[in-house]
C-alpha cells in the first residue's frame, strides 16, 4: 500500500526543494518577475509534471510572476525550473528593458513642454 502525504484542504504536499532537487538558483541568468517567457518547442513526453505544467502556462508569452500565480508554484521553484527548460531549448526568455534603453526624463519633459506649446 502506497501512502501519500495529504493535506485535506490542499491535496498532496510536495516540498519545494524536492521539485528543484535541492537547487535554489536557476542555471544561467536570473529570471526577473517581469521577464516574458514563451515556449518555442513542443515538450518531450518524458518531461516531469512540474516542467510540463510550466510549458502549458507559457504557450503564449507570460511573465514569470503570472506563471507563478497560474501554476501555484513558489517563485523560487518557477525560476529554477525555467532555468532547466531554457537549458533544454524549450523556452525563450525576454528580459525587461533596462533603464539605459528608456528615454531620459529630461527628453520626456521637453516633449511634453513642446506639446503644451502647440
Amino acid at each position: 500500500m502506497t501512502e501519500r502525504w495529504l493535506d485535506q484542504d490542499a491535496g498532496p504536499i510536495v516540498r519545494p526543494y524536492t521539485l528543484t532537487r535541492g537547487r535554489t538558483r536557476a542555471a544561467g541568468a536570473r529570471f526577473d518577475l517581469i521577464a516574458i517567457v514563451v515556449a518555442i518547442r513542443t515538450p518531450p513526453q518524458d518531461l516531469p509534471p512540474e516542467h510540463t505544467q510550466i510549458m502549458k502556462a507559457c504557450r503564449l508569452p507570460v511573465s514569470v510572476a503570472e506563471m507563478a500565480a497560474e501554476t501555484g508554484m513558489p517563485i523560487g521553484v518557477i525560476r529554477v525550473l525555467l532555468g532547466d527548460l531554457r537549458e533544454s531549448g524549450l523556452i525563450t526568455v525576454r528580459l525587461p528593458v533596462n533603464d539605459v534603453a528608456l528615454p531620459q526624463e529630461s527628453v520626456l519633459r521637453d516633449v511634453l513642454a513642446g506639446l503644451k506649446a502647440l
